[in-house]
């Protein structure tokens, strides 16, 4: 099971760019706490190229983010372990712009903009970008069927790894993930 791990770490590794050097101490880092959730995938998945509206009603697209690693989070406001994981997105977001890792957050479902503001007024959350996929097409078309759910994508915008649950996204063995993907 560990070899197999490992290959698939090491696989998803190989995918992204300036990752050829990832390390056996990041490897075992992407391996402990929450990142033993983590699924590399054995070759990189395009995404759907799909409209979504912020929290305004303007248009935004997730290209916006091309050229950058992001930790795309689904979520809604009716889930509880998304409730307990958003702060720790906040965090991760704010320690990690510096280094080519933006944090988007997709609230999917009905989950109408006041409803939303005030959820993340209740958690202390201020400055995580929301995207709205208000009839869940962008989920659906990605395979989302429970949530949280977390996707690593490349500079590139295509699916390199997916964890199901919830996860405490500014632990070290996140920061060492994200290292091994983001070194140069």
């Amino acid at each position: 099971m560990l070899r197999k791990m490992l290959f698939c770490l090491y696989t998803g590794l190989m995918l992204g760019a300036n990752m050829a050097q990832a390390d056996v101490v990041a490897a075992q880092a992407v391996l402990a706490g929450d990142m033993r959730k983590l699924a590399f995938h054995d070759a990189a998945k395009p995404l759907p190229d799909m409209g979504m509206q912020d929290l305004d009603g303007a248009d935004r697209s997730l290209a916006e983010w091309g050229g950058r690693w992001v930790v795309l989070n689904f979520w809604a406001t009716w889930c509880a372990p998304c409730r307990h994981e958003m702060p720790s997105l906040e965090r991760l977001a704010a320690s990690s712009a510096e280094s080519g890792v933006d944090v988007v957050t997709v609230a999917t479902g009905r989950n109408p903009p006041p409803a939303v503001k005030r959820f993340f007024a209740e958690i202390g959350v201020e400055n995580l970008p929301v995207l709205l996929d208000p009839k869940s097409k962008l989920a659906r078309q990605m395979g989302v069927f429970g949530l949280p759910l977390t996707v690593i994508l490349n500079p590139e915008g295509e699916e390199v790894a997916r964890l199901i649950g919830d996860a405490e996204w500014d632990s070290a063995d996140v920061r060492a993930m994200l290292a091994a993907l983001t070194q140069d």
